[in-house]
């Protein structure tokens, strides 16, 4: 054990300030089961911290789900850990305290210096992009666009948010030439600024965006959101790129009882989102763009996203993304019979 933990140590102290995403879920999974096991060395530890340990799971699973971290992600796994370690700091232990329990502690003490090393890099890096002259990420995809094979005449690009970004589509849709280009915690803007990099230079047939969340949780007007998306749409259409517009996910409170992150509808109310959709809607009535309605099969009575379609209240889990595929395919499919635009001549028409 204490062999194992030397070279797990040394591995840490040797890795630069940000953790690539293998090595961030790796640390994940370990002071999960850190966490756990070390719930059972002190009386009454694994009942008090019950909550914790069960925030601390769900944390690995959206870091998992995403296939790598975000602030946000980075930092809930961080306030956890930390939370953690300090009820059982305040909790007597029992005497002569196991060896091995001892081990088990100081290894998820330099697990926790080790995220909060990773976590003061992620906001460098974000407030850096957010200065300088990378706001908008272009380097995520620099290096796939570079070596991105010739597009062949279906290629279609998956364009938005952390929805698209954890989106593996291979497993959805095997043998398609779809490109994913999500990027987790973007604003409408922020894609607007990538579309020449990581859209038109990859000459797809289709675009599929699915955006607008973020803008909500963040404040953004309706009045930007629309211009950002009207204005991704003009330069895919000008570029003879068919755009197919999806409609924003409903969200949900469901999931607050396990986590009271997960009340999402304060953040993004329905009733914006709703008037979003329609917006997009009607754009692309008007335009003769495509619209991908994932709301309406999304929604449940209650005018929330489905229970058992997102573990979050926002992002869709593995029986979300079934859903959501099937729609998705129809929509490009639609490409060989696009819609036509809605003529507006301002002329009423003889009874």
């Amino acid at each position: 054990m204490i062999k194992l933990y030397f070279v797990f140590a040394t591995a840490l102290a040797a890795q630069p300030a940000l953790l690539t995403a293998p090595q961030f879920l790796s640390l994940s999974e370990r002071v999960n089961q850190l966490a756990q096991s070390t719930s059972v060395t002190a009386p009454g530890l694994a009942r008090a911290a019950a909550p914790i340990l069960e925030n601390l799971k769900q944390d690995d699973t959206a870091i998992r789900r995403a296939g790598r971290p975000s602030i946000s992600t980075a930092y809930t796994l961080l306030t956890d850990t930390r939370a953690y370690l300090a009820l059982a700091d305040g909790l007597p232990k029992p005497y002569p305290f196991t060896p091995a329990g001892k081990q088990q502690f100081t290894e998820l003490r330099d697990a926790l210096e080790r995220l909060e090393v990773d976590f003061r890099a992620r906001l460098e890096q974000t407030e850096t992009q957010l200065r300088g002259a990378d706001r908008d990420n272009l380097r995520r995809y620099a290096e796939a666009n570079r070596t991105q094979g010739a597009a062949t005449k279906d290629r279609v690009l998956f364009f938005g948010d952390s929805i698209t970004d954890g989106w593996r589509l291979n497993e959805y849709f095997p043998g398609k030439d779809f490109v994913n280009r999500g990027i987790s915690g973007q604003i409408t803007g922020e894609m607007l600024g990538r579309m020449q990099a990581d859209v038109i230079a990859n000459k797809p047939a289709a675009m599929l965006l699915l955006a607008g969340t973020n803008d909500i949780a963040r404040g953004v007007s309706n009045e930007t959101i629309q211009n950002n998306l009207k204005m991704i749409g003009d330069l895919a259409e000008k570029n003879g790129i068919k755009p197919i517009f999806a409609s924003i996910l409903p969200t949900s409170d469901h999931h607050k009882d396990k986590n009271p992150r997960f009340e999402m509808t304060k953040g993004r109310p329905l009733a914006t989102i709703r008037e979003l959709n329609k917006y997009i809607s009607q754009m692309c009535q008007q335009r003769g763009f495509i619209y991908l309605n994932y709301y309406d099969a999304m929604v449940d009575s209650s005018g929330q996203l489905k229970a058992e379609l997102a573990d979050d209240g926002l992002h869709p889990n593995a029986e979300g993304y079934r859903v959501m595929a099937p729609l998705a395919q129809a929509a490009i499919d639609k490409m060989v019979a696009p819609v036509k635009p809605v003529q507006q001549t301002g002329k009423k028409k003889r009874p």
